[in-house]
């Protein structure tokens, strides 16, 4: 923890991002310290998971408030599409040479990469303080709101419809072999 912070604490100090400061002193310290890894993931993973809730109260407290006066048709627009297509295309694409099946593929692309990191990262922008703030502010409280409602609907039916192909799949390869 106090690697973190002095991470944090020098790259701010000096006008850099203590966020990617924070993420390099942490490969630093993995990277010397390979046999104590697991024993400073426990504890971090502790830590972490706190700070990513207070974010989480935070961003629902405070963000959202301040933004939902700026959602406009297409910033909600653009917020689906961020949840579909320019998500889901470059996960499909990277995953090419895989061997994973499509409906693989398009599950990762669904619930992948969300959430948590596009607050950090606008926080990091909003900072800054660059013309069009409020229309990424907006942006990003649309894009996670319609994450948080369009994932948590979908995360059970999805699972399940998943683990369903995969039972068969198992079935059927039994069946076939056994014939």
């Amino acid at each position: 923890m106090a690697s973190a912070a002095a991470c944090f604490t020098v790259a701010q100090a000096i006008g850099g991002s203590g966020f990617i400061a924070c993420f390099t002193g942490g490969l630093l310290v993995s990277w010397l310290a390979p046999r104590r890894r697991q024993d400073l993931l426990r504890g971090a993973e502790g830590i972490g998971e706190t700070l990513a809730l207070l974010t989480w109260v935070a961003f629902g407290a405070v963000g959202v408030g301040q933004m939902l006066s700026r959602l406009t048709i297409p910033v909600l627009l653009y917020a689906v599409l961020s949840l579909t297509v320019i998500r889901m295309v470059p996960l499909f694409l990277c995953l090419a040479d895989t061997g994973m099946t499509a409906t693989h593929k398009l599950f990762i692309g669904w619930f992948g990469p969300r959430g948590l990191a596009s607050i950090v990262f606008a926080v990091i922008v909003i900072d800054a303080h660059l013309r069009g703030n409020d229309t990424l502010g907006a942006v990003v409280v649309a894009t996670v709101l319609l994450s948080v409602v369009a994932h948590g609907v979908t995360a059970n039916p999805l699972v399940t419809a998943l683990g369903a192909i995969h039972i068969n799949a198992a079935k059927s390869k039994q069946h076939s072999s056994s014939a």
